[in-house]
C-alpha cells in the first residue's frame, strides 16, 4: 500500500465537488480534433515512448514517467522536476471528484501490484491485560490555593527523599483490557467521556506519558513496542489541533510530508518496476507517474496535493492556519489539517482521536468514507474515536470496541452489538442513533430507559456485569479463542513495521528545519522590524542624551558618564533578546508534538533558530553604532569601533541564547518570566557597573565571574578607556586617566581584556545553545495542571465499575428519583415551581438586514459594493415555551442573526425592526431581561462552579431579592442543570484544566438562568459533546423552556433525538436568507412533508436523520440541479403568509401590558457592583498559586540575593563610590522587582478582560466597579510583598533604623511596586492582548533606565531631555529613597572632599528638603496609572464581533 496511496489514499472529499456529479467524465473531444489524429497513432507513440524508457537503467527509470500534455500530446516527464500545473493536471486525471473517483483510483493502484504478485503490508495490533493507573490528589488537597501550593510543593520534595508519603490516591483508568485491531477493518470506539478512550489510543501508538503506570503488553504482528519505532510505524492523530499559525494548510502538510519521507515505498517501487519488465507488462502512465512521484523524495507535493483535496482542505490551501492573534482557517478545518499532517506521512497503522469535532456531519462522513477505502483496498489498520457519529457514518465502521470507565464491555463486528445488548435484556429503540445508545447503556443515569424485559424488575447493571457477560458471548469467546493463539511471525510482511527513527537523512532534515524556520521568519518579519525601530528610537535618545558637546573628558566623574553610555548600549542588546522568549514559548507546543512524532530531532531544530539569527544581531548591532558611536563620541579609531561592534553583536547573539534557554527550560510564560528576570538579575548586579568589583562579597564574587555580561563590560571598558582620548596624564607616576578610571571601577588594565572576553562571550554563545538543545531532547511539556477529584466522582467510577451500592452523597438526589432518565422530554405541564417569578415575553423581528463594510480583499478582486450584506432581510418571531433551533450548514449567518438581535454586535449597520412583546427593543432594558451563551465558554478560570453563579445572581437578579433567596434559587438552577455533583469544582481554563467541554457548556447556561431571564440565546450548546453530554445539555434547555422562558439555539448536526426536541425550525441558507420558518411537527413530519412537497426533492429514507436530510437536499447545488431558489419557494409558500401574520400580530402590544422599565440600568447599586467584583477577584487571586505564590517566592528570594549582595553597604559613605554603589543597590532592586510585577500581572488581566467583555455585555456591571476591583485586590498582595521585601533587604543592607527613615523606605517601596503593577495592567488594557502588552510597555523600560538618573545623573542630562526627567517614575522613586537615607548626612568623603549632603546635590541634584513632594508625586503616578487603566477599560474594545 505504502507504495502507492498510502493511506492518505483514500482521505475522501472535496466538499464543494461533493455533489457535482462527474458529468465532466464524459467530456467529448473538441471538434477541432475529431478529424485529427487517430488513436492508433497515439497509442504507438505512447508504446514507443514506453519502450525507450524500460531500456533505461532503474534509478533513471524510476525518475522518468510518460503524460499527456494539455494538447493530447505524450511527453516525457522528469518526475522531480514536476511543475504545479503539471500536479495538477495529473490530480485531475487521477482523481477528478474526490468522491466519485478516489475509490477507482486506490483500486488501479492496487491492481497494478496484485498483477505481478506484490501483496501490501498490513498491521495487526494486539493489546492484552492492559491495566493503566495513574496517581492524583483527592479532594481538596488538589485545589491550587496559595496555602497547598506551597505544602504541596514541601511533601513532593519529601517524597521525593522517600521521607513521607506523597498523598495521591491511584485512579485506574484501564482496567485489564485485551483485544486486537485487525487490518482492513474500520474500528470505531466508542465510549462516555472518561472512559479511557485516549488513554487506550496512546498506549497502542506507544505514546503514553511516562508518569502513568502501565502493565500487559501491545504487539504489532507479533513483535514488542522494543523491536521497532512504534511512533513511526503508526499515527496518532489528537484531539487537539496544535498548529503554527503563522503557515499556510498547504506548508503545515507539506513540511509534515518532508520530515516523515517516504517509507519503503521506493524499495516497493524498485522491486514492482523489475517485475513489470520481467512479465513485459505496461502500467496505466498516470498511475504510474503518481507512484513515482510519491516514492522519490523531495516530491512530497504530490501527496500533500492529493491529501488536501481527499480532505476537501483544497479550497484553503493557500490560507494561514491562524491562531488568536492571525485571522486563519475554521475550527473544522484546522481538525482537518491536524488529520492531514500525519496521513501525509507513511504509517499504515492509525490511531484517530476525535477526528470529528466541530465538523458538521456531511464533512465528517466523507472523511471516514474515504479512510475506509484506503482501509479496505490498501490494506491500513484504523482504530477512530468519535463523538457523536451520525447513523450513515456509523454505518461505515466494520467493528465496534466499546469502552466504558476503563473496561471493554463488547468488541467485534457491528452487525452483532445490538444483539449483546438485547441479550442483556436492553433494546435501542426505533428513532435512535446506535453510537448515542451504545454510549448511555452503561451510565448509571441513563440505562432505565432501554430496559425491555417487562416481566422482571430493572436493576442497575454495572461495567463489571457487561464486560464479564461478553466473555461467554459468542463473539467475546471467539475473541479469546484468536488472541489465544499468538501471531504467526512469519506473515509479518519485511516492509511492514519501521525500524529507522527518522524518516529522511540527518541533512535532510535540517535543511527542512531550516526552510521553515525562514519561512516563519519571513512571516513574523513585522516582529524583527518593530525591534529595529524601537532600537532606533533608544539610539536617539541615547545619543542626544549622551551628546558629544556635552561630555568633556576631564576627571573620573566625565568618565563615568561614559562608562554608563557603554553599559546602555550593552543592557540593550541584552534586553532585547527578551522577545525570543515569547517567541520561543510560543513555538513549544508544535515542537513537543512533532518531537514525539519522530519529525526530527530536537538539534535540527534548535540549530536554524539559532543560525538564522545572526545575521540580525549584525543588523540591529549595526543601526545602534552607526547611529551612536560617533555621535556619543567615542574613541575615534575605526579599528576601536569596529571591536565595539563586535561586543554588541556578541552580548545580543549570547542573550537570545539565555533566553531561548529559559524558555525551553521554563515552557510557561509565568515560570520562563521568573526564571527570566532572575537571570537577568544576576547578569546585571554582578557585571561590574552597579556594583563595583572590589565591593562584591567573596561568596559572592563566583556570580561576578560567571556573568557573561562582565566580560562585556570589561572588554568594551579596555577598548575604550586604553584609546587615545583618555591618554592624557594624570599624576606622576604615569598613570592616564583611562587607567585611573578602571582601577578605580575595579576592571582588569590590560588590553589582552578585550580577546578574553570575547572569547568568554563565544563560550557563553555555544553554551547556551547547546543547554538549549539538551532541554530540549530532556524535558516534556508542563502537565496539564493538577486534576482535582473528587471523593464522591472516585466511589461513582467505583460503584459504576463494581456495582457496589453506593450511596452518593450528593444533593443531587432528588435528579434522579424521575427515573433517571436522559430522554429529552417535551412536557410542557411538567413546569418547574421557580423561587422568583419573570415575565413571559416574545421577540419578533421584521426585515432585518445587517451589512458590513467591504473586506479590503474583496475590493482588490474588483467588487466595487461599499457594503457586504450578510443577512437580507430576515423576518421572524420567538415565542415563550417554545424552543427554536437556528439551522444552516457553517458560514450561513446563524451566529450572526443571533448576535443581532441580542444586541452584541460591536461593529456593522443594523436595519429592520425588532420588538418585544410589541415595544420595540431598547438594548439597555434588554440586557436585563435577556440571557446569552457562547459558543467558546468565557468564565473565570480561578473560582468554583457554584462561586461563579453565585457572582452571577448576585449581579443580575433584583436588588429587592435577599441573599437567601438568591442563593435558594441557585441552587434551584444547579439542580435544573445537573451541577450539584460539581459544586466545588475550579472552572480551570478550557482544554487545560479544570471542567469538561460539556461540563462548561452547562455551567455557561446556569449563569445566564441565574439571572432570570425572560429570553435566552443560545450559540452552539452542543458543539463538541458526545452524544450522552449533548444529552444532559440539551435536556437542561429543555427544562429552562418548559418553565415558559423563550429559547433560541444555533445548532450544528444535532442527532435525530436532539433535532426532534425542538419545537420549530428557522433555516437559513448561505447569504444570510431564511428558507423554512415553522414547526416541526411529530418526527419532524411538518419539516419532511414541506420540503418533499417540492418538486425534484430526493425523499428521505427509512431512518434517515431529518436534520442531515434537510442540509443535503438545500445545498446550493441542488439550487442549480433543480433550477429554483428556495428562499423564493419560501416567500411565496402559506407558510411565509402564516409568518408573516404571527410577526404582525405579536408586534402590536396585548392590552394591558406596559412596555419594559428599569430605574436604574443594573440591577445592583454602584457599591455592590463594586463589593461583588472585589470578592470574585479576592477568590481568583487566593486560588492562582502561579501568580501570587511565584511573585512572593521571587520577591524573598531576590531580597536574599540584594541583601547579601550589598551586605552592609548602607553604613559605607567614606567615598563617592560607596554611595554609587549604594544607589546602585536601590536602582537594581526598583528595576527588576518592579518590572517582574508589571510582566506578570499582564497575562492575568488578559484572561480576566475576556470575561469581563462577556460580563459587562450581560449587563452585570458598568467598567468602573470591574476596574476598581482590579484594582484594589493588588494592594493587600502588593503589600505583604513589600513588607517580606523591606523587612530582609533593610536589615541585611544595614541602613539607619530610625521610623523616619525605615517607613519613608517602606513608603517608596509599596508605591513602587505599585505603580508598576498598575503600569502593567495599564499596557493590557490599552492593547489587544498581553503579546503586545508586553511589547509595548518593554518600550518604556528601557527609556525609564535611560532617565533614572543613575546611568546619567540630572545635572549631566542635556536641557532638551531634562524634563523627561521629571515625567520618569523611576527618577522619583530613586530620589525619594537615596534622599531619605543619606541627603541629611554632613561628613566629608575622602575622595572628593566635599560632605555627603554637598556631593548628593551637585553631583545628582538631590536635596533632601524636596522629600515631601517626592512622596507626593509617587502617589500621584501610581493613581494616574490606575485611572489610566480604569478609563481604558471603560472607552477601548478590542472584542470583534
Amino acid at each position: 500500500m505504502e507504495i502507492a496511496g498510502y493511506r492518505g489514499g483514500s482521505l475522501r472529499g472535496s466538499l464543494q465537488g461533493s455533489l457535482r456529479r462527474s458529468v465532466s467524465a464524459w467530456r467529448s473531444p473538441s471538434t477541432s480534433d475529431v478529424f485529427g489524429r487517430s488513436s492508433r497513432e497515439e497509442d504507438d507513440e505512447e508504446a514507443l515512448k514506453w519502450a525507450a524508457l524500460e531500456k533505461l537503467p532503474t534509478y533513471d527509470r524510476l525518475r522518468k514517467g510518460i503524460m499527456t500534455g494539455d494538447g493530447g500530446e505524450i511527453q516525457e516527464v522528469d518526475i522531480q522536476g514536476l511543475g504545479f500545473q503539471e500536479r495538477k493536471n495529473l490530480l485531475e486525471k487521477l482523481v477528478r471528484n474526490a468522491e466519485e473517483d478516489n475509490e477507482r483510483f486506490l483500486l488501479k493502484l492496487r491492481n497494478r501490484m496484485e498483477r505481478v504478485g506484490i501483496d501490501n503490508p498490513t498491521i495487526e495490533v494486539r493489546f492484552e491485560h492492559l491495566n493503566i493507573n495513574a496517581e492524583a490528589f483527592v479532594g481538596n488537597r488538589g485545589v491550587p490555593t496559595l496555602v497547598n501550593f506551597f505544602v504541596n510543593k514541601a511533601i513532593w520534595i519529601l517524597s521525593a527523599l522517600h521521607l513521607m508519603p506523597s498523598g495521591k490516591r491511584p485512579i485506574s483508568i484501564l482496567h485489564d483490557v485485551s483485544g486486537i485491531i485487525k487490518p482492513c477493518r474500520m474500528t470505531l470506539l466508542l465510549g462516555p467521556p472518561g472512559a479511557g478512550k485516549t488513554t487506550l489510543l496512546l498506549a497502542l501508538a506507544g505514546k503514553l506519558d511516562n508518569t502513568l503506570k502501565v502493565t500487559g503488553n501491545v504487539t504489532y504482528n507479533g513483535h514488542g513496542m522494543h523491536e521497532f519505532v512504534p511512533q513511526r510505524t503508526s499515527a496518532y492523530i489528537s484531539q487537539h489541533d496544535v498548529h503554527i499559525g503563522e503557515m499556510t494548510v498547504r506548508e503545515t502538510l507539506a513540511f509534515s510530508s518532508r520530515c516523515q519521507g517516504v517509507g519503503t515505498r521506493y524499495e516497493m517501487l524498485t522491486e514492482l518496476s523489475r517485475r513489470e519488465k520481467e512479465a513485459n507488462i505496461k502500467p496505466d502512465p498516470d498511475v504510474d507517474v503518481y507512484m513515482k512521484a510519491v516514492a522519490v523524495e523531495g516530491q512530497e507535493s504530490v501527496v500533500t496535493d492529493y491529501i488536501l483535496k481527499i480532505l476537501g482542505l483544497d479550497i484553503c490551501a493557500d490560507t494561514m492556519v491562524g491562531d488568536g492573534m492571525i485571522r486563519g482557517i475554521s475550527g473544522g478545518q484546522k481538525k482537518r489539517v491536524t488529520t492531514g499532517e500525519m496521513l501525509v506521512g507513511p504509517s499504515k497503522a492509525l490511531f484517530m482521536d476525535e477526528i470529528s469535532t466541530g465538523l458538521d456531519s456531511s464533512t465528517t462522513f466523507q472523511i471516514v468514507n474515504s479512510l475506509r477505502q484506503s482501509v479496505h483496498i490498501l490494506g491500513g489498520t484504523a482504530l477512530i474515536a468519535l463523538l457523536q457519529p451520525a447513523p450513515e457514518t456509523y454505518d461505515l465502521f466494520d467493528d465496534i470496541l466499546l469502552l466504558s470507565d476503563g473496561q471493554i464491555v463488547y468488541q467485534g463486528p457491528r452487525e452483532n452489538v445490538l444483539e449483546f445488548f438485547e441479550s442483556m435484556g436492553f433494546k435501542c429503540p426505533e428513532r435512535k442513533g446506535v453510537a448515542d445508545f451504545l454510549q448511555e447503556v452503561t451510565s448509571r443515569k441513563d440505562q432505565q430507559q432501554y430496559w425491555v424485559r417487562e416481566n422482571e424488575p430493572y436493576r442497575f447493571v454495572p461495567v463489571n456485569e457487561f464486560s464479564e457477560a461478553f466473555k461467554s458471548f459468542h463473539v467475546g469467546a471467539k475473541l479469546h479463542e484468536e488472541l489465544s493463539t499468538p501471531f504467526d511471525r512469519s506473515r509479518n510482511h519485511p516492509a511492514a513495521l519501521t525500524t529507522s527513527k527518522y524518516g529522511i537523512s540527518k541533512m535532510e532534515l535540517l535543511k527542512a528545519c531550516i526552510d521553515r524556520e525562514w519561512l516563519l521568519m519571513k512571516r513574523n518579519s513585522f516582529v524583527y522590524i518593530f525591534k529595529v525601530v524601537q532600537l532606533i528610537v533608544l539610539a536617539l535618545i541615547a545619543m542626544t542624551v549622551f551628546f558629544r558637546t556635552k561630555l568633556p573628558r576631564n576627571g573620573l566623574e566625565d568618565a563615568t558618564i561614559f562608562f554608563g553610555a557603554m553599559f546602555l548600549g550593552l543592557v540593550t542588546h541584552l534586553f532585547n533578546g527578551f522577545a525570543e522568549l515569547a517567541m520561543s514559548i510560543a513555538k513549544l507546543p508544535v515542537f513537543y508534538k512533532q518531537r514525539d512524532l519522530l519529525f526530527y530531532p530536537p538539534w535540527a531544530y534548535a540549530l536554524p533558530t539559532w543560525i538564522l539569527k545572526i545575521p540580525i544581531s549584525f543588523v540591529e548591532c549595526g543601526v545602534w553604532i552607526a547611529m551612536t558611536y560617533y555621535v556619543i563620541g567615542f574613541d575615534p579609531n575605526v579599528v576601536r569601533m569596529f571591536r565595539h561592534y563586535l561586543l554588541l553583536v556578541l552580548i545580543s547573539q549570547v542573550a537570545s541564547g539565555l533566553f531561548r534557554l529559559l524558555a525551553a527550560v521554563g515552557r510557561d510564560m509565568v515560570v520562563a518570566d521568573t526564571f527570566g528576570a532572575f537571570a537577568q538579575l544576576v547578569l546585571l548586579v554582578l557585571g561590574g557597573f552597579i556594583i563595583a568589583r572590589e565591593k562584591i562579597k567573596k561568596f559572592w564574587i563566583w556570580g561576578y565571574w560567571s556573568s557573561p555580561l562582565m566580560y562585556a563590560q570589561n572588554a568594551i571598558a579596555v577598548n575604550e578607556f586604553l584609546g587615545h582620548s583618555w591618554n592624557k596624564l594624570v599624576d606622576a607616576t604615569g598613570q592616564t586617566l583611562g587607567e585611573r578610571f578602571l582601577r578605580n571601577r575595579g576592571i582588569f588594565v590590560d588590553k589582552n581584556w578585550y580577546w578574553i572576553g570575547v572569547g568568554a562571550l563565544i563560550g557563553y554563545m555555544v553554551l547556551f545553545n547547546f543547554l538549549f538543545i539538551l532541554f530540549l531532547e530532556w524535558l516534556d511539556p508542563l502537565g496539564k495542571g493538577q486534576t482535582t477529584v473528587s471523593e464522591e466522582a472516585l466511589q461513582e467510577k467505583e460503584a459504576n465499575r463494581t456495582g457496589a451500592n453506593v450511596e452518593l452523597a450528593t444533593r443531587g438526589s432528588a435528579a434522579t428519583s424521575d427515573g433517571g432518565s436522559v430522554e429529552i422530554r417535551k412536557d410542557g405541564n411538567r413546569k418547574k415551581g421557580m423561587v422568583l417569578p419573570f415575565t413571559p415575553l416574545s421577540i419578533t423581528f421584521d426585515n432585518v438586514k445587517y451589512s458590513v463594510d467591504m473586506p479590503q480583499e474583496m475590493k482588490d478582486r474588483g467588487v466595487t459594493e461599499d457594503k457586504l450584506l450578510l443577512l437580507k432581510g430576515v423576518s421572524g418571531a420567538f415565542r415563550p415555551g417554545v424552543l427554536t433551533a437556528l439551522m444552516g450548514v457553517s458560514g450561513r449567518g446563524k451566529t450572526t442573526l443571533m448576535d443581532v438581535l441580542a444586541g452584541r454586535k460591536t461593529g456593522g449597520y443594523i436595519e429592520g425592526d425588532i420588538r418585544i412583546s410589541g415595544y420595540p427593543k431598547n438594548q439597555e432594558t434588554f440586557a436585563r431581561i435577556s440571557g446569552y451563551c457562547e459558543q467558546n465558554d468565557i468564565h473565570s478560570p480561578h473560582v468554583t462552579v457554584y462561586e461563579s453563579l453565585l457572582y452571577s445572581a448576585w449581579l443580575r437578579l433584583p436588588a429587592e431579592v435577599d441573599e437567601k433567596q438568591r442563593k435558594m434559587f441557585v441552587d434551584e438552577v444547579m439542580d435544573l442543570v445537573e451541577l450539584n455533583s460539581l459544586r466545588g469544582s475550579l472552572v480551570g481554563l478550557p482544554g487545560v484544566t479544570g471542567l469538561s467541554t460539556e461540563q462548561r457548556k452547562r455551567l455557561t447556561i446556569a449563569v445566564e438562568l441565574v439571572a432570570n431571564p425572560s429570553i435566552i440565546f443560545m450559540d452552539e450548546p452542543t458543539s463538541g459533546l458526545d452524544a450522552r453530554a449533548a444529552a444532559i445539555v440539551m435536556r437542561a434547555v429543555r427544562n429552562t423552556v418548559d418553565t415558559g422562558r423563550t429559547v433560541v439555539c444555533t445548532i450544528h448536526q444535532p442527532s435525530i433525538d436532539i433535532f426532534e426536541a425542538f419545537d420549530e425550525l428557522f433555516l437559513m441558507k448561505r447569504g444570510g436568507e431564511e428558507i423554512y420558518v415553522g414547526p416541526l411537527g411529530r418526527q419532524s413530519s411538518h419539516l419532511i412533508k414541506y420540503f418533499e412537497s417540492i418538486d425534484g426533492v430526493k425523499k428521505i429514507k427509512e431512518r434517515y436523520n431529518p436534520a442531515t436530510w434537510m442540509l443535503e437536499v438545500t445545498t446550493i447545488s441542488q439550487e442549480e440541479i433543480l433550477g429554483l431558489n428556495f428562499a423564493e419557494v419560501y416567500r411565496n409558500s402559506d407558510l411565509y403568509k402564516r409568518n408573516k401574520d404571527l410577526i404582525k400580530e405579536l408586534s402590536t402590544p396585548p392590552p394591558g401590558s406596559k412596555d419594559l422599565f428599569f430605574a436604574t440600568q443594573f440591577s445592583q447599586s454602584f457599591v455592590m457592583q463594586c463589593l461583588a467584583c472585589l470578592w470574585k477577584q479576592h477568590k481568583s487571586y487566593w486560588r492562582n498559586p502561579s501568580y501570587t505564590a511565584t511573585r512572593l517566592f521571587f520577591t524573598v528570594v531576590i531580597a536574599l540575593i540584594f541583601g547579601t549582595i550589598f551586605w552592609d553597604l548602607g553604613k559605607k559613605r567614606s567615598t563617592s563610590l560607596d554611595l554609587i554603589n549604594a544607589m546602585g543597590s536601590m536602582y537594581a532592586a526598583v528595576l527588576f522587582i518592579g518590572i517582574q510585577n508589571a510582566q506578570t500581572v499582564q497575562p492575568i488581566v488578559d484572561v480576566e478582560r475576556t470575561v469581563f467583555y462577556r460580563e459587562k455585555a450581560a449587563g452585570m456591571y458598568s467598567a468602573l466597579p470591574y476596574a476598581y476591583a482590579q484594582v484594589l485586590i493588588e494592594v493587600p498582595h502588593i503589600l505583604v510583598q513589600t513588607l517580606l521585601y523591606g523587612l530582609l533587604v533593610y536589615s541585611m543592607i544595614g541602613f539607619d533604623w530610625t521610623a523616619a527613615k525605615f517607613l519613608w523606605y517602606m513608603f517608596f517601596m509599596f508605591f513602587t511596586f505599585l505603580y508598576f503593577t498598575y503600569y502593567g495592567m495599564m499596557a493590557v488594557a490599552m492593547t489587544p492582548n498581553s503579546d503586545i502588552a508586553a511589547i509595548v510597555a518593554a518600550a518604556f523600560y528601557a527609556i525609564w533606565n535611560i532617565f533614572a538618573g543613575f546611568i546619567i545623573p540630572r545635572p549631566r542630562i542635556p536641557i532638551w531631555w531634562r524634563w523627561y526627567y521629571w515625567a520618569c517614575p523611576v527618577a522619583w522613586t530613586l530620589y525619594g529613597l537615596v534622599v531619605s537615607q543619606f541627603g541629611e548626612y554632613t561628613d566629608t568623603m575622602s575622595d572628593v572632599d566635599e560632605t555627603v549632603k554637598d556631593f548628593l546635590r551637585r553631583f545628582l541634584g538631590f536635596r533632601h528638603d524636596f522629600l515631601p513632594v517626592v512622596g507626593v508625586m509617587v502617589v500621584v503616578f501610581t493613581v494616574l496609572f490606575a485611572s489610566i487603566f480604569a478609563f481604558s477599560i471603560k472607552t477601548l474594545n478590542f472584542q470583534r464581533r
